[in-house]
């Protein structure tokens, strides 16, 4: 087996980032099998390489080797780019055309952009790859083809699947091994050299002195996000040995090259509310919502203190006992609890002032007004809905109320709780 060393000489791979050895080193392993590669990075990171390498280590390097670039064809032309047409299959097809997977039979096809390709197209795409038959355009007649694949794309491929942009199946099947490359500012011991070896060429191809940076430029170089990766890198490579004259390269120099110096992330504007937005607001209204039950909860703890500790009104020794059941048992009697607190234990004036309970001010009733504003009409829905079944159930069962609670799956105490609150 060739070592990773010998294949990045072989073709032209540069750098020793532990990222970028490991993938060379995952194609030179699956290359003498057939199973289906897809590479994945972002754009520029040297995709094209890895299927080049695959090819080249496998036993069909003798066979033909195709790059197709999915995102460059039209949508209305890549099933008969891919598949061939016949004669008269649509509009201008003068002769019969044979595909890319029947050129290359035995060989390998490269899919670039895969990701781009259209559902339509993925169709016929999965087909080929569970049993290598495919039609061409316009015709009924199957043909057969044993074709390597290896896919590459920049697309997120689990965002792409759950917006119905890519078969999940087909992806299952291309990414049998999936290669990635990592991006260019993920090697910085690796950007230096780069530029120096894009330095050389075009100092070579265009007869010149190979530019140098100085140390304040190599640290600028380390530090930019290089979006376009080593695409971009090549591009200002070849701008600045075609354009200075002096062939040291200084700081200020490079920095009129690079784009947005000093931001290491780029920033997204637009006019559009983003679901975070919409998320945060929620949060927000679950937050002052939280508060609220909160505060109920600390009023039930206080209510129970108080009857502890003997202070506020006389509590009369049966509610003693169910209000500590409520607490030490479950919540199955909170309705009980609350009605015993509205009708037992609701504060009078002369209590507020001995116990120096502090009325709620205007600022705290603002605190929960936006949140009853949301509820309200849906409350008032809810509200009506449940007179309407109550008043149904009583009249069902001539005015029986347990029978009706029983039916309405409350309590009979309950019950006759709405039946006051409704003035039934």
């Amino acid at each position: 087996m060739e070592s990773v060393q010998a294949t990045k000489q072989r073709f032209g791979i540069i750098g020793n980032d532990p990222k970028l050895n490991r993938a060379v080193e995952k194609a030179i392993q699956v290359a003498p099998t057939d199973i289906s590669v897809l590479v994945t990075g972002e754009s520029g990171v040297g995709k094209e390489s890895i299927p080049k390498i695959i090819h080249a280590l496998s036993h069909r390097k003798h066979g033909k080797y195709i790059a197709v670039n999915c995102g460059a064809i039209p949508e209305g032309t890549i099933d008969s780019e891919l598949f061939g047409h016949e004669k008269g299959a649509f509009t201008g097809a003068t002769a019969t055309r044979s595909g890319y997977f029947e050129v290359a039979d035995g060989g390998t096809i490269f899919l670039d952009e895969v990701g781009e390709l259209p559902l339509a197209t993925q169709v016929r795409l999965l087909r080929v790859l569970e049993s290598g038959e495919f039609l061409k355009v316009g015709s009924s007649k199957l043909q057969k083809t044993d074709v390597r694949i290896v896919a590459a794309t920049n697309v997120k491929m689990a965002e792409a699947i759950q917006k119905d942009k890519f078969r999940e199946d087909l992806y299952y099947r291309l990414s049998t091994v999936e290669i990635g490359l990592p991006p260019l500012r993920e090697r910085s011991e690796d950007i230096h050299l780069l530029f120096r070896k894009f330095a050389s060429d075009f100092a070579q191809k265009y007869k010149m002195p190979t530019v140098r940076l100085d140390d304040d430029a190599v640290s600028l170089l380390l530090q930019y996000r290089w979006g376009g990766n080593i695409r971009q890198l090549r591009n200002i490579a070849e701008q600045i040995s075609v354009l200075e004259t002096n062939r040291e390269i200084s700081y200020q120099t490079l920095r009129h090259y690079l784009q947005d110096v000093g931001s290491t992330l780029p920033a997204v504007i637009g006019n559009k509310k983003s679901e975070s937005d919409f998320s945060s607001e929620r949060e927000i209204l679950y937050k002052v919502l939280f508060d609220m039950q909160r505060d109920v909860n600390d009023l039930k703890k206080l209510t129970l203190e108080l009857m502890n500790n003997g202070t506020g009104s006389k509590v009369r020794e049966e509610n003693s006992t169910l209000i500590k059941k409520i607490y030490s048992e479950s919540h199955d009697h909170e309705e009980e609890l609350a009605q015993y607190v509205e009708d037992e234990l609701t504060p009078k004036q002369e209590d507020v002032e001995v116990l120096n309970i502090p009325e709620k001010t205007s600022e705290a009733n603002s605190r929960y007004d936006f949140a009853e504003e949301i509820e309200e009409e849906e409350n008032l829905s809810l509200q009506q809905k449940e007179l309407e079944l109550i008043k149904k159930s009583l009249e069902k069962y001539n005015g029986k109320r347990k029978d009706a609670a029983d039916e309405l799956g409350i309590s009979e105490r309950t019950l006759y709780r709405k039946i006051k609150q409704y003035n039934l």
